[in-house]
């Protein structure tokens, strides 16, 4: 079963997903795949926070890039978390936009279960810059993808989740 947690940023999302693949994982550990690579002491102490908040209820992995390949090696549910660090790290490290959407739906074919941190972008503004617009638009498609795959999607926003199918 494929299930999606999208929301905006500070949402609530993390920990709804965590709380939920702990749910539906059972006696068995799931796997925790962290995707953000950090740059500045900001990035570092939000990681923290969800690592102390996690602390060993997961299998910690942690792939910036190689989302298929990570997915693939794992044998027990999987958190992946989050799907939009996953885009920002592939439009740094400039891979196409196509070979983007091409390994998530890849990931997403994949047997087993499977839980998705998403951010929710496209619910403001028109960005000023060509980057800033490449990534929401991006972020859409992807999202859009999930939510074809996905057995469940939850929105979530003020720690709440709403359940969209």
């Amino acid at each position: 079963m494929k299930t999606l947690f999208t929301g905006g940023i500070k949402s609530g999302k993390s920990r709804l997903a965590e709380v939920y693949i702990l749910e539906q994982a059972g006696n068995i550990k799931p796997y925790y795949l962290a995707t953000t690579e950090f740059f500045d002491d900001e990035m570092q102490a939000r990681i923290a926070i969800h690592q102390q908040r996690r602390q060993d209820l997961f299998v910690t992995l942690e792939e910036p890039v190689k989302l298929f390949d990570a997915v693939q090696q794992c044998q027990a549910p999987i958190l992946i978390e989050c799907v939009s660090m996953w885009l920002n790290n592939l439009l740094y490290h400039k891979i196409s936009e196509a070979d983007i959407l091409q390994e998530l739906e890849a990931v997403l074919q994949l047997k087993g279960d499977m839980v998705l941190v998403h951010n929710e972008v496209g619910l403001s503004v028109i960005a000023d810059n060509p980057l800033a617009r490449q990534f929401v638009d991006l972020s859409g498609k992807a999202a859009q993808l999930m939510g074809r795959y996905c057995d469940h999607v939850y929105f979530c926003s003020a720690g709440l989740k709403l359940k969209m199918k």
